[in-house]
């Protein structure tokens, strides 16, 4: 994204990224394709299911950092599939081997395959237990702003509530939650979860998130690589109109034009 005046920098653990777009690896037809989307979508941090997908645990099969190089990108390792925090701590300290020392994860804890809802007690333990281990945790979590407030309390790096039920392409359900935990935030609140199309994307930055996070809405695209382009270019149409400031909303009707020097 090109510079603004007075926009603030996207910073994580102490690391400022261009590109307020962070995608997901999973769901494509092969690595070819996944490579090919993460490039249209200007991307610079990748995210990792570390149970899902070879990054060299398993020797002998393809490995996904032959094609999403750590050099270019930086791996976010992410524990997708645990429902509890001996699970996800687990998974981070794996992730951390694998990676020569990363420290930068994101949390997930799940309580159930239905619906994919954190488990936000599991979540808080979790937490409580990677960031006394040193790790630098991003946290998908629910919509509720007490929730986020205290992961967030705790030393989390960056909140991220889902907007939709994950997979769902359901769009911004929750906006008005979204809201009150981005008035309370003292960390960057990142969208996870519900994002369907480019439209989605960009409310979810005029509400004011630093970045968004998604998977399904590319992969699941019926031409992913374009809808990688379109959510490039939506982010940034999403960051520049919360920068400008919307219009009030009215009512009723107000002229465009001046009526002052009306020809009579």
């Amino acid at each position: 994204m090109r510079p603004v005046p007075n926009d603030k920098p996207f910073t994580l653990a102490g690391r400022t990224y261009q590109s307020r777009l962070l995608v997901g690896t999973g769901k494509y037809k092969d690595l070819e394709e996944t490579r090919a989307a993460i490039e249209a979508s200007g991307a610079e941090i990748v995210t990792v299911a570390v149970r899902r997908t070879n990054i060299g645990q398993n020797p002998g099969e393809p490995n996904l950092l032959d094609v999403i190089s750590p050099e270019r990108y930086t791996i976010l390792p992410n524990t997708a599939g645990c429902f509890t925090a001996e699970d996800a701590v687990r998974t981070c300290r794996l992730a951390r081997e694998l990676l020569d020392g990363h420290k930068l994860v994101k949390l997930e804890v799940l309580a159930d395959q239905k619906t994919l809802f954190p488990n936000v007690i599991e979540t808080l333990k979790a937490a409580e237990v990677l960031i006394k281990d040193g790790f630098d945790v991003m946290v998908y979590t629910s919509d509720d702003p007490i929730i986020a407030r205290q992961l967030a309390e705790m030393g989390c790096i960056a909140v991220m509530p889902l907007a939709g039920l994950i997979g769902t392409g359901l769009g911004i359900c929750n906006p008005y939650n979204l809201r009150i935990i981005l008035e309370e935030a003292s960390v960057p609140v990142l969208v996870d979860a519900g994002v369907g199309t480019a439209s989605d994307a960009t409310i979810a930055m005029e509400l004011g998130c630093e970045a968004v996070l998604m998977n399904s809405a590319i992969a699941h695209a019926q031409n992913p690589l374009l809808m990688a382009e379109a959510m490039k270019y939506a982010i940034e149409a999403g960051r520049l109109a919360y920068l400008a400031g919307r219009m009030p909303k009215k009512l009723y009707a107000s002229a465009s034009s001046p009526l002052d020097g009306l020809i009579r």
